[in-house]
């Protein structure tokens, strides 16, 4: 039986987007049923329609299902993507997280694997204390964190990021070494599941 990956993000000008597609194919490689699933816009529209690349990717990503609590009890795993805010996560996706209180008090999301990667303008403007702080809210859902380290050439190759995938988007889109690493993140979390669900049936 295949696992279930939910891989949840926001993305406002598309960065986060391609890596929350890489890791998804990487996932569904590796042979997991995935959900690839954006969190609601927060902004006002007159701040997005200021910026052209943010309009055009919302409105050409508007076919892109809205993550929901359904997703997370779902889903035996989760990958979850943001750009930096100040080093932090975006507000976006941090409203989604603050909505699942219930869930958490019903231990819903407690003992699933589960990943992050993240983008900021510059290589070193706040990727890793991003999901660091990401990951700190999955810790309190007693999440089993699945980083990918320094466990495959992929890794070395995209800036050698040990906490997750991370795109410095002042240097333009994802390179395809990125991807691959995105790629083998999301595989990585897929196959750590399996073994778990597996271990939990003998």
């Amino acid at each position: 039986m295949a696992s279930k990956v939910a891989v949840i993000y926001y993305s406002a000008t598309g960065s986060v987007h391609q890596l929350a597609e890489a890791v998804a194919e990487g996932a569904a490689k590796a042979g997991a049923e995935v959900r690839l699933r954006r969190v609601a816009e927060l902004a006002p529209d007159d701040a997005i329609d200021a910026n052209p690349a943010w309009r055009a990717h919302l409105d050409a990503t508007a076919d892109v299902p809205l993550a929901s609590h359904e997703d997370l009890e779902w889903a035996d795993a989760y990958a979850l993507g943001t750009p930096t805010r100040f080093g932090n996560v975006a507000a976006q996706l941090k409203q989604f997280l603050d909505t699942t209180g219930g869930l958490w008090y019903q231990g819903k999301l407690q003992d699933k694997p589960a990943t992050a990667f993240a983008s900021a303008q510059n290589v070193h403007g706040g990727n890793e204390s991003t999901l660091l702080a990401l990951y700190n809210t999955l810790y309190h859902w007693g999440t089993i964190i699945i980083p990918p380290g320094y466990t495959d050439p992929s890794v070395f190759a995209a800036y050698g990021n040990p906490y997750g995938a991370a795109h410095p988007s002042g240097a333009g889109a994802p390179t395809e070494e990125l991807l691959a690493a995105a790629r083998y993140q999301g595989s990585r979390l897929a196959t750590f599941t399996d073994r778990l669900i597996a271990g939990r049936r003998d």
